[in-house]
């Protein structure tokens, strides 16, 4: 036993958890303490499940600040770092120690369970108990090479491990997943106390072997660009039994947070921050304005009608102050208003400025309840003081450059909407894996000629209900669904609807200073990375924006992953007003374009591990097949 415990003690980087391993030897040395027979598999399980919910000082850090930015589903509050193409070292550390924590507590349930079972001192469960270890374990380590990319598959071992290429670990972990799926004893019955120890599922093996495939699933789809055969046989075979993750209130992998604590399972969205508003990003909303045909006069109460906006309305032009040099459709607009359509879950997710008798209104620190602020004149003075009650605006990620100092309003958390406070409060679950992405799967692989147990129309349908029953919204979904108007980047939600957007669509809009009133023919943006700009409205368009809205907020690595593997949903070019050292092909020439070299595409590793293992580190750049850098991308990532 005692030589279990040491294995289970080096970590992937080479780096010792001194504590951790501390505490094992006194276990192995203390006679009053448990002997090896007596240390439960559930409890390694329960900790590797509890720690990768990240507390408030990993979650701002990797969750937030990379994920999160990465993805596109909140705006980058750090906007010099990853949106720039930068990284912070001592981020990317502490993300890589704590995952390795994790991935320790799942690898030392796995030989705890394997050594009782050889010495006869096993329960009923344990084989079961082995099996979710490896299950969760895969997710840690999708999570992990998803991040960085190369990593040891062969960890635990005794010795330091060997770094593989992105591809040896994706086929690791859809066998693992098909093996120890494969092996749940669904007969077991399990003691009463037993449940208490997994948060998510509570013991229950059938929502465990459905968790198993649904992320073999995800996993397999990851591999649709580079690897078609094998995506195709993985995902044919976890998706043929419909044994997967269908119900919103039974079955969706969540972990329940816990409200006034900081540990990792406080809110992975910083309640008591006072300073990260949380914003809406431009991608989200430049997809859901617009998008469904759910009135917001519909959506509101009796206060707000006044604010809403018509159909056709832009906003107060304000080329000066707002930045431009970006392909974001409303770039250099403020919009003074409510839309008039919006998708109905963003009204669930979002804060109104200025609805601060809203108990959920996120009124943690002043500025967030902040009503007027300047718009400055180049040469000095005020150009126009913008109240934000009843307004609807996003910012475009990038360097701003001198309008950053002469816009106050757009840098203020009270001027945007922002995370509403029942995601901060640690009241809610947090999602892991909920059923609607299991069925934008379904419906993404009935579009590539897969087989599939239901067709891409009512895969896709069935996911949009999900997410609609999850977010309290299924009273618009009949009108969502029918919806043939395009959002602001020309897709629409009707799965028959598939025409194509016109190439501009006229908008009103008023200059802002001197209130002149004008019609401005908008360009529909052009996603290069996606059949070189020349589709908005196609199946796969309409899955991938659905599935984005669906994961928004909890999802933000699948949100990041989609768009790294297809292109998708359409992203908005970093603001480019002055130059990014480390996005060196973005320039103000070239802002309309979409390129991979103008996003993120992975977590740099941090320099412990170059400084800890050298070998290591040479194996993983080698298997990365370019340099360790952020715009590196990944293997399965062709977009």
């Amino acid at each position: 036993m005692k030589t279990i415990f040491k294995k289970s003690c080096l970590l992937l980087t080479g780096v010792l958890l001194v504590a951790s391993c501390k505490k094992f030897d006194e276990i192995n040395n203390d006679p009053l303490k448990a002997n090896g027979d007596q240390v439960q598999t559930e409890y390694f399980i329960n900790n590797a499940i509890v720690g990768a919910q990240q507390d408030p000082g990993l979650s701002e850090r990797v969750f937030i600040l990379y994920w999160v930015v990465g993805g596109h589903t909140l705006q980058d509050e750090d906007g010099e770092t990853f949106s720039r193409g930068s990284y912070d070292d001592g981020w990317t550390s502490e993300y890589y120690r704590q995952s390795s924590q994790w991935l320790n507590a799942a690898n030392s349930a796995i030989e705890v369970g394997t050594d009782q079972i050889k010495k006869g001192t096993s329960k009923a469960y344990t084989n079961n108990l082995i099996q979710v270890a490896r299950i969760w374990r895969a997710y840690l380590m999708s999570e992990f090479s998803d991040s960085f990319g190369p990593m040891p598959i062969d960890g635990f071992q005794g010795k330091n491990p060997d770094f593989k290429d992105v591809k040896t670990v994706y086929y690791y972990l859809l066998d693992e997943l098909k093996d120890a799926s494969s092996k749940l004893d669904l007969s077991v019955v399990n003691p009463s106390d037993l449940a208490k120890e997994d948060p998510a599922y509570g013991y229950n093996y059938a929502k465990w072997r459905k968790y198993a495939n649904s992320m073999r699933m995800r996993l397999a789809m990851r591999l649709s660009e580079v690897d078609p055969e094998k995506a195709k046989s993985e995902f044919e075979a976890a998706a043929a039994g419909s044994d997967f993750i269908t119900d919103v209130a039974t079955e969706t992998f969540s972990v329940q947070e816990t409200p006034n604590s900081y540990n990792p399972l406080s809110s992975v969205f910083r309640k008591e921050s006072s300073w990260m508003g949380l914003p809406i990003s431009a991608t989200y909303n430049n997809l859901s304005v617009g998008l469904g045909s759910v009135k917001s006069a519909d959506q509101l109460g009796a206060d707000f009608q006044s604010a809403i906006k018509p159909a056709d309305w832009l906003g107060q032009k304000f080329p000066e102050q707002f930045a431009t040099k970006t392909n974001d459709p409303a770039a250099g607009y403020w919009f003074n208003g409510l839309p008039y359509t919006i998708d109905p879950r963003a009204y669930k997710i979002f804060s109104i400025p200025g609805d601060l008798t809203n108990p959920v209104y996120p009124g943690i620190g002043d500025t967030f309840k902040a009503s007027e602020r300047d718009l400055k004149k180049p040469g000095g003075g005020v150009a126009k003081t913008l109240t934000s009650k009843y307004t609807w605006n996003a910012k475009a990620d990038g360097n701003w450059g001198a309008k950053s100092a002469l816009n106050q309003a757009i840098t203020t958390n009270g001027f945007k909407p922002l995370l509403n406070l029942n995601y901060r409060n640690g009241n809610n679950r947090r999602v892991f894996f909920g059923p609607w992405e299991t069925y934008f799967l379904l419906a993404e692989a009935s579009v590539r000629g897969w087989a599939t147990p239901v067709s891409g129309k009512t895969a896709y349908e069935t996911g949009i209900a999900k997410s609609f029953e999850y977010f309290g919204t299924t009273a618009s979904l009949s009108t969502y669904l029918a919806s043939t108007e395009y959002n602001r980047v020309g897709t629409s939600v009707n799965w028959d609807h598939t025409t194509e957007p016109g190439a501009t669509h006229t908008m009103k809009y008023e200059d802002g200073i001197t209130g002149t009133a004008g019609t401005e023919e908008v360009a529909y943006p052009k996603n290069d990375l996606y059949k070189a700009g020349t589709v908005r409205n196609d199946l796969l368009t309409k899955i991938i924006t659905q599935k984005f809205i669906a994961q928004t907020p909890w999802l933000p690595l699948e949100t990041w992953n989609d768009h790294r593997r297809l292109g998708l949903p359409f992203y908005e070019t970093p603001a480019v007003e002055d130059v990014m050292p480390d996005l060196p092909a973005l320039n103000n020439s070239n802002y309309n374009t979409s390129n991979i070299k103008f996003f993120a595409q992975r977590m740099k590793y941090p320099s412990n591990l170059s400084n800890s293992n050298v070998n290591g580190y040479n194996q993983a750049v080698a298997a990365l097949g370019g340099p360790d850098a952020v715009l590196t991308p990944l293997w399965w990532a062709k977009h």
